[in-house]
Formats: structure tokens, sequence, C-alpha cells
């Protein structure tokens, strides 16, 4: 788990300073606030530890891990077997790795949550709160069923939304490789042919003369600036600002725009439930559910709530007036507030939006693919039937 030293002043005054582990610098921020401790700074001390880009593990993986790990403790097996077993039957190598320090960790008096804590880039801040809500609760078997159907059906939604923008993707690059293709290689040949025709080209075949020459000289640049453009965006959206801007945009894109609201919405609900009903306190939940959200607009629209919920406000009124969430959500949360029902609510509301999920994919892909063969149909066709413009001529004149 990371350490993170900090500088701050009693309410009385007198300066203090120290060093906290802790997942993230909110989590440290909390505790100092918890503590009546004024914060002047706090600085993440660096790890000693091998830097490394990427884990080399998917989410996929991390989900059968879990429904493995809760199906041999759900069968009697103690802890500390059922992770050796996974460690040496896992295919993938660096995961299996993990999972045997994690075992070493158990080993040596450390809890199965704080064990995990020491690994945030595979088991993050949702995974080892439930763990730990188990572990204290007595209850970790189910606690781990409920954890791997929640990952399974969060992989499954991720899945949709990806799977409903490949076939555009793929066509979309396809049909840009064609057209530049078409104007780098197969234009020049009839722009020789019109060379000693000595008659006006008509516009079409002038413009299209026009574009593939550009595009023949500064094709190198285009390249580059495309490339520079691309990595320039990436960095821009990393960055909160640019992140926030990006997913706003987003959900205003007409049709794909109703896609992420959906998605956001059945992530959000599905999320909270589980936190809920595995015994982690609300705020608390709000708050992991918020880094978890996986969209910024989202994400800020939550901790809006969390700041009402802690004076005293209920969550429907903060999540209403952020008017990020549908007027059927928030009602439907109300009802669950009332009833004392509120994660199986939440879980109603997530299965409901999983299957507006899916007819939103399936109408995202029936409006997306005629616009694109249509695009397709005019660019290839339109360049084609310029091309054999000035034959026409030609041939009327012979």
């Amino acid at each position: 788990m990371p350490e993170f030293d900090y500088k701050g002043k009693t309410l009385a005054g007198a300066p203090v300073q120290g060093t906290l582990k802790a997942n993230t610098k909110e989590d440290v921020e909390r505790v100092l606030r918890q503590n009546r401790i004024m914060i002047s700074s706090i600085n993440k001390k660096p790890a000693n530890i091998e830097i490394k880009i990427g884990t080399g593990i998917k989410k996929v993986e991390i989900s059968r891990f879990t429904r493995q790990f809760a199906t041999m403790i759900g069968a009697g097996l103690p802890m500390v077997q059922c992770l050796d077993i996974l460690s040496t039957q896992t295919e993938n190598k660096e995961l299996g790795k993990i999972v045997s320090q994690i075992k070493d960790g158990v080993q040596g008096g450390a809890t199965l949550s704080d064990a995990m804590a020491r690994h945030p880039k595979i088991f993050d801040q949702l995974y080892v709160n439930m763990v730990e809500a188990g572990e204290v609760g007595g209850a970790l078997d189910a606690i781990l069923v409920r954890l791997a159907v929640y990952r399974e059906k969060a992989d499954q939604l991720v899945r949709k939304v990806k799977g409903a923008m490949v076939y555009p993707s793929v066509i979309v690059v396809v049909a840009g490789g064609v057209t530049v293709i078409m104007l780098t290689f197969i234009v020049p040949v009839f722009a020789k042919m019109f060379t000693g025709v000595g008659s006006e080209l008509p516009a079409p075949t002038q413009i299209v003369l026009s574009i593939s020459e550009f595009l023949q000289a500064y094709f190198l640049y285009l390249l580059g600036g495309l490339i520079l453009g691309l990595i320039g965006f990436i960095y821009w959206k990393k960055t909160p600002a640019g992140g926030l801007m990006f997913d706003k945009i987003l959900l205003r894109t007409p049709v794909f725009g109703n896609l992420v609201r959906k998605s956001s919405v059945a992530r959000f609900t599905r999320t909270l439930s589980t936190l809920l009903s595995s015994g982690v306190s609300i705020l608390e939940a709000l708050e992991i559910t918020a880094k978890t959200s996986g969209n910024k607009v989202v994400a800020k629209a939550i901790n809006k709530s969390v700041l009402a919920i802690a004076e005293g406000d209920t969550i429907t009124g903060p999540l209403k007036q952020t008017g990020v969430f549908p007027p059927m959500v928030t009602q439907m949360i109300g009802v669950g507030e009332k009833t004392g029902g509120l994660d199986e609510m939440l879980n109603k509301i997530a299965d409901f939006y999983d299957e507006e999920v899916d007819e939103a994919v399936t109408a995202l892909t029936s409006v997306i693919e005629p616009i694109i063969i249509v695009f397709m149909g005019v660019v290839i066709g339109g360049i084609l039937i310029a091309m054999y413009l000035p034959m026409f001529d030609i041939i009327g004149k012979i």
C-alpha cells in the first residue's frame, strides 16, 4: 500500500507531521479530517518497486479468479490453500505471481483485504472494501460470490458498449484506407491519361485530381500531424479538465450519448447496490462508486451528492439536482430509501438499464450502418464517376 507524508496543524494550532499508509490521497485526507487536523500538504512517497507499463492482466482474468476463489472458499477450503492452488493454476503468470504474494501476506499475518490492497492496479478500492466487509462480517464466501457476479456483469456491460463500436470503427478505417489508396495510386494513373487530352476537364475531375496531388505532396506531413494530434488528444483527455469536457461532449452526442448515459447509470447502480448489500456505509459506498464510475461527469455528480448526504440530506434529492440521472432512476432510488430496500431497488435499476443498453446497442448499429454505407458509396463512387467523366467526353468527340 502506498505511503503518504503529511503536514498540518491541530485545532489548537500545534504543527503535526507524519506518514500514513492508504490507497489514495483522498483516503489520507479523510483520515486527517476525522482526527481534526488541518492539512497543509500531502505528498506520496516514491515506492521502491520496478516500474512497469500496464499489468498484462485482463479484467476477465480477475473476474475468473474471483469466481474460482469464491467457489473454493464456499466449499470450505482454507484460504491459504485456495490462494496456493489459484497461484499455480492461473494461466496468466503475472496474476499467478500476484496471487502468490497475497498468499505470502496472509501467511505473514495480514488480512486478505490488506494483502490485496498492496496491488491497487489489480484489486481496486471497490474490490478491497468488499473483501474487508466480508472478513469483518464473517461472510467472505457470500461476498466473493456477490463480487464475482458484479464483475461478470460489469465486464459484460463493457463488452456490449465496445462491441457496438467495433463494426463502425472497422468500416470507417477500411473506407478511409480505400479512399487514400485510390487517391494516391489509382487517380494518378488517370491523371497521366488526361494530360494529353487537351480539352478542359470537368469540375469534379479537377477537384479529385487536386486532392490527389495535395495528398501525394503532403501525405507524410498529414500523417505526422494526425499522429501528433492523436497523442495531444490522449494527453488532454487524461487531464482533469480535459477528461471532464470529453465526457460532457460524449454524453451530448446524438445516439451514442444515450448509450453512454445508460451504461453509466447501469454501472453506478450495480456498483452501489453491491457495496451496500455487502455492508459498506452509504457515504463510503458513494465515494468508491464515484471513483469507479468510468465517467467524470457522473463522478462529479456523485461527489456533489456525497457532500449533501454528509450534511443530513437524503440520497434522492442531491442526485436529482445534478441533472445527470434520469427521473425514473431518482424516483426508484427514493422508493428504495423509503422502503428500506435501497440495495435491492438499485439492483433492479441496474438490470433494467442492462436491457436498455442492449436495445441502445442495437439502435446504434442500425443507425450507423446505413450512414457508413452511404458515406462509402458517395466518396468512392464519387471518385470513380469523376475519373470516368472525361472518358465520356473523349468518346463523344470520337
